[in-house]
């Protein structure tokens, strides 16, 4: 899986960062992912496709090089399936499977690969929310008492009360910190949530979206270290102007991209801001918002980059928390 990227500074200059495994990583890291099966059905089968594929390399196979990476197949819900109930149609379609499926490899995983080491949980989206399932799974979740590193519930409505606290651990407030979680849904700074997002709002009573900022663990503003993908339907057509040849998988825009967590109106999420400037030759366009039918759903928000916004921000968290961990 190529992970090599282009950095785009701020004068237009390019450089290339290639990528490296770590095969002495010290940590595990299990992994979900979000909804992507073209399968036609409600739920998608147990053979591999390339978009299934392309998911893990787009947001999880970067993690490689702070741990030992694992990311079991399951059959989720499918896009066909997402649409048809967006539409009012559903399809038959079973959620409960997926959630077996992910219960089992991760009972799998234990049995067979963890060996006491500590393991990070990542998902996004539909994986997410399979995460959260099983975090609050008090027998699926046992076996490994005091090896969860951290959690990573990206894109999905993590619910919290006034401690902040979700499924026993605490929100990260550092880098060094283990035994807690990060959680955030993102929309552009000029884009907050609506009163009908599906994003940003906690269903629950008395409970609030919970919003860890992974570039600023400790509250605020900060630069995002993103990665985003080249090449594909979420990437700009042009990264610089004059326009240069860019080859690689992946593009870093160092300080283009601000992020900080948001309380208003009843919504929580990590406002994305474009810090345009006319002396800077990059593109001043974010892509990443769903559109069906040439409408863009401002109630998904930036919901098909949420990982990529932040990717380098969490893969240096991770990596510090395996430190961490190292030197429990």
């Amino acid at each position: 899986m190529d992970q090599s990227t282009t950095i785009v500074a701020a004068n237009g200059g390019l450089t290339r960062e290639d990528f490296k495994t770590d095969p002495k990583a010290a940590i595990d890291c299990f992994y979900v992912y979000p909804t992507v099966s073209t399968d036609p059905g409600g739920n998608s089968d147990m053979t591999i496709d390339h978009a299934e594929r392309r998911v893990v390399e787009q947001q999880f196979a970067r993690f490689a090089s702070v741990c030992r990476t694992f990311a079991p197949l399951y059959r989720q819900i499918t896009l066909a399936g997402l649409r048809s109930n967006m539409m009012g149609k559903p399809i038959p379609m079973d959620p409960q499977l997926g959630y077996n499926d992910v219960r089992d490899a991760w009972a799998d995983y234990l049995k067979r690969d963890n060996g006491g080491r500590g393991v990070v949980l990542i998902g996004h989206s539909q994986g997410a929310r399979v995460l959260q399932n099983l975090l609050k799974d008090e027998a699926a979740m046992a076996p490994a008492k005091g090896r969860i590193v951290s959690a990573l519930i990206l894109g999905m409505n993590t619910p919290v009360g006034a401690d902040k606290a979700y499924a026993g651990l605490a929100p990260c407030t550092a880098a060094s910190q283990t035994g807690c979680y990060i959680s955030y849904v993102s929309f552009r700074e000029v884009s907050p949530p609506p009163l009908n997002a599906r994003f940003g709002r906690a269903v629950e009573p008395g409970k609030t979206a919970a919003c860890v900022n992974p570039a600023a663990l400790g509250g605020g503003s900060a630069p995002l270290h993103s990665y985003l993908t080249n090449g594909s339907t979420t990437a700009p057509n042009v990264w610089v102007t004059p326009e240069k040849k860019i080859d690689t998988p992946f593009v870093s825009v160092p300080g283009l991209l601000t992020g900080t967590c948001v309380e208003q109106d009843g919504a929580s999420y990590l406002s994305v801001k474009v810090n345009a400037d006319p002396a800077d030759p990059r593109t001043d366009v974010l892509t990443g918002d769903v559109v069906a039918d040439g409408k863009t759903l401002d109630d998904w928000g930036l919901h098909l980059i949420d990982v990529n916004l932040t990717m380098g921000d969490l893969v240096q968290v991770v990596g510090e928390q395996a430190k961490a961990w190292a030197h429990r």
